[in-house]
């Protein structure tokens, strides 16, 4: 993508209120979460493939960090909902987007809705990577039939989901009790009470 492209959009992030910045590379926007964790003693991840991808967890654990990651295999079935109350106080929150808009609108699809309440209030900040690939024109419809058509599926997969679209990649707003988007949540601007920070990729990250 553009440079210029890239700082439109972070340029249209700041309009709305968050903080914004631009990177080459992951490595790279990696390391500004490294610096914006400083102060934080507890780190939440919201089950985002863009940070793991990124090795944020091992990189923060290092650190000597508190990690409250749900998706860990540590972590009992039983106690998994215990570990997502802990992602809603911890002092610095790790997601992504599944969609932005070229204006800079968040768009994010839930199956529990943690993740995207996580985003929205409740940590002291909360910080989205998202890669280039998750920008889009066309505004919000443009952004959920990406999601739908980019995210969900392969999501769906991951996680051994018994959806429609697991099967065929494509949604069939299905009614299975495995279905990963309930919740739809578009970010006009930054929630008043959120320090939110937004680290655009110029590399494609995530689904």
């Amino acid at each position: 993508m553009e440079k210029n492209r890239l700082e439109e959009v972070a340029e249209a992030l700041r309009k709305r209120g968050f903080a914004a910045e631009c990177f080459a590379t992951g490595t790279d926007a990696a390391a500004r979460v490294m610096e914006l964790a400083t102060d934080a003693k507890s780190i939440g991840f919201g089950g985002s493939v863009t940070v793991a991808t990124l090795g944020l967890a091992e990189s923060l654990a290092a650190a000597g960090k508190e990690i409250w990651r749900h998706g860990d295999p540590k972590w009992k079935p039983e106690e998994k909902m215990g570990v997502m109350r802990h992602e809603l106080t911890c002092d610095l929150f790790l997601t992504s987007a599944n969609a932005l808009t070229a204006d800079g609108r968040l768009v994010n699809i839930d199956g529990n809705g943690n993740r995207v309440a996580a985003s929205i209030f409740g940590p002291g900040r909360v910080v989205f990577v998202v890669g280039r690939n998750k920008i889009v024109d066309g505004g919000i419809d443009a952004a959920i039939a990406r999601v739908k058509r980019e995210a969900c599926p392969p999501n769906c997969r991951r996680l051994g989901k018994k959806t429609p679209c697991a099967a065929t990649g494509e949604c069939a707003d299905c009614s299975s009790p495995d279905r990963i988007c309930s919740v739809t949540v578009v970010m006009d601007r930054r929630p008043s009470r959120t320090d939110a920070h937004v680290l655009l990729v110029d590399e494609d990250l995530g689904y």
